[in-house]
């Protein structure tokens, strides 16, 4: 009798154990797949080399040379940017803050426009690709020296969904159920399914960022979502957060509070409703509730919370975010 309580005793340790191993695995232990590299001087070295040789085969007439000089050795850094509580411009990243009210929520939006599509990019918690390796929002912003920052779409939480990341390929499986947003070199943004092109494919045709959360929000200006889609069928209000382009270059990246007596959030077609009125052609939802935060000049400017209890970031796996 008392062997036959010892082995059910033992069993029930047993899968207790396994149960909260797994638990921990999915949610909690970090498990690292790949570091990104640090930019290294190998770089800075090559930029100069081919600058180098442009200079020795490029006769410029000698009343223009000192001018030519001057704007060729002039970098980002020599030019004094504008900078204020809400607005941010040094001739190659304009970035406007605005704060909206709608449907008893705060929304802020940025209102981005770029010379250039490279100032768009993405960055990894921890400056790493894996399972649960999280970071603040601010943190990784700080890190990689953000001018404005949102969170991604916390790719580390899922098994599935593509991962490509400023033109690497860190996950090719796909779930039939993803839409996904395309970021493309040229910084147009498509709408794509993992039902119709795999990653490798996207990646040949010059995909360099590809988000997989969802769903898309506005496709060709008009409304892609109903009024009763939401992420996990909750149909209630939350903090979103969203990214949306509305002409060549020119972008709007949107954080709305939620969950707390100041504001309710928003639904997503709501949400999708708020873009639309922004002029986007193409927007598309990425990861919210207690992640949405938005990080403009070092500073947290909204209010993210997971719970409605206290204001505080949570940890994401991922940025968007603006800078060189």
């Amino acid at each position: 009798m008392f062997k036959h309580h010892l082995w059910a005793i033992l069993y029930t340790i047993a899968l207790v154990g396994f149960t909260v191993y797994i638990a921990l695995d999915t949610f909690v232990l970090e498990t690292v797949y790949d570091e990104i590299p640090e930019a290294t001087a190998e770089v800075t070295s090559s930029v100069t080399t081919s600058i180098t040789e442009v200079t020795e085969v490029t006769t410029v007439p000698e009343t223009t040379t000192s001018a030519i000089e001057t704007e060729a050795t002039a970098t980002v850094e020599d030019v004094e940017p504008i900078i204020t509580d809400n607005y941010y411009s040094d001739g190659s990243i304009t970035i406007t803050i605005t704060e909206y009210r709608e449907n008893d929520t705060a929304i802020y939006v940025a209102d981005v426009v770029l010379s250039s599509a490279e100032y768009l990019q993405t960055a990894f918690a921890k400056n790493a690709y894996g399972k649960n390796v999280t970071e603040k929002t601010s943190d990784i912003s700080e890190r990689v020296g953000a001018i404005l920052a949102i969170n991604g779409d916390y790719y580390g939480a899922q098994e599935t969904g593509y991962v490509i990341r400023n033109g690497v390929l860190y996950r090719s499986t796909g779930s039939s159920d993803n839409e996904d947003l395309v970021i493309y070199a040229d910084g147009s943004f498509e709408i794509i399914s993992e039902n119709d092109v795999t990653a490798e494919g996207l990646l040949a045709d010059g995909a360099y960022q590809v988000l997989s959360f969802g769903p898309a929000l506005v496709q060709s200006d008009e409304i892609s979502v109903t009024v009763d889609e939401e992420v996990g069928k909750a149909k209630t209000s939350n903090p979103r957060t969203a990214i949306g382009i509305i002409d060549d270059l020119h972008y709007v990246f949107v954080v709305a509070d939620g969950r707390t007596d100041e504001s309710a959030g928003l639904s997503l077609y709501e949400l999708a409703e708020f873009m639309q009125g922004l002029g986007v052609e193409t927007a598309y939802n990425l990861d919210g509730g207690g992640s949405s935060t938005m990080v403009f000049n070092g500073e947290v400017i909204n209010n993210p919370t997971s719970s409605g209890n206290s204001i505080k970031e949570r940890k994401v796996s991922d940025i968007v975010y603006i800078g060189y």
